[in-house]
């Protein structure tokens, strides 16, 4: 059995990439003794400004840029690993990608670049951003399969389940899902449905309003919510539990039902 605790951080980014990076520093002294894994918004390098900014392209970095090494100070300090959103340059300067770096006390363990990009609700995400390779990102975390996924992809259930096919246990939804009507209702629903469907942990954080909607959340195998927020800055801590997702397998052998 592994049992991992994990942080979702549910806080604003802003245009100012140095005060995103001193935001993560200051991380360092909440983060409890024995936190496994600690999970930051989508974009939380530096916030996508409004849909008619400048170039993303213009505030890119590296994996190996300031960013990165900022969640490595970190994953070091604390000895956990971060998962936070980031803007990575790409082969088309004007476009790079939406990426989720993965850092651990060690350095950079993965790097899951938005499959889906958020072309709907009036918005189209691909005019400033490339989408990265249809190649599903799995790491292992204190013994849990985590798989990732960004915002968007959270309306495609078929990521979730290839994630879950190659082994996820746990599925880390880093996002900044745009407010509107019913919005929130799409969002705790479509967390939900893909915890059950998978018979997975749901891990989904984002940022606050006035223009995300917050609500992070964390949900069991069997649907359950283990934790809950709502708008505004939170920390929300959650134990994932392998043993756990055993169980709700055997109760409800869905997976090994699939007929497709």
């Amino acid at each position: 059995m592994s049992a991992l605790r994990v942080l979702l951080v549910q806080q604003a980014a802003s245009l100012d990439p140095a005060e995103n990076r001193a935001a993560v520093s200051a991380l360092a002294d909440g983060v409890a003794d024995g936190t496994d894994l600690v999970v930051l918004p989508e974009a939380f390098m530096r916030d996508f400004g409004g849909p008619s900014g400048s170039s993303l392209g213009d505030v890119a970095e590296p994996m190996d840029g300031p960013f990165v090494a900022c969640l490595h100070e970190l994953a070091a300090r604390r000895q956990t690993t971060v998962v936070a959103g980031m803007f990575e340059v790409s082969g088309d300067p004007a476009r790079p990608f939406n990426t989720l770096a993965v850092v651990g006390p060690r350095g950079l363990v993965a790097a899951y670049r938005k499959i889906h990009l958020y072309d709907s609700f009036g918005y189209k995400e691909s005019d400033r951003l490339s989408a990265g390779p249809v190649d599903p990102v799995l790491v292992e975390v204190g013994g849990v399969s985590v798989g990732l996924m960004t915002c968007y992809d959270l309306r495609f259930p078929e990521l979730a389940r290839e994630l879950v096919r190659r082994g996820a246990e746990l599925l880390v939804v880093p996002s900044a899902w745009v407010s509107g009507p019913r919005k929130v209702e799409h969002w705790v629903t479509l967390v939900t449905a893909r915890a059950i469907e998978n018979t997975a942990y749901v891990a989904a954080v984002g940022q606050p309003g006035p223009r995300y909607t917050g609500h992070s959340l964390v949900v069991d195998p069997a649907g359950r919510e283990v934790t809950r927020v709502g708008d505004g800055e939170h920390r929300l801590t959650a134990e994932v539990s392998t043993d756990e997702v055993a169980r709700t397998r055997a109760e409800n052998p869905s997976l090994s039902n699939r007929r497709f």
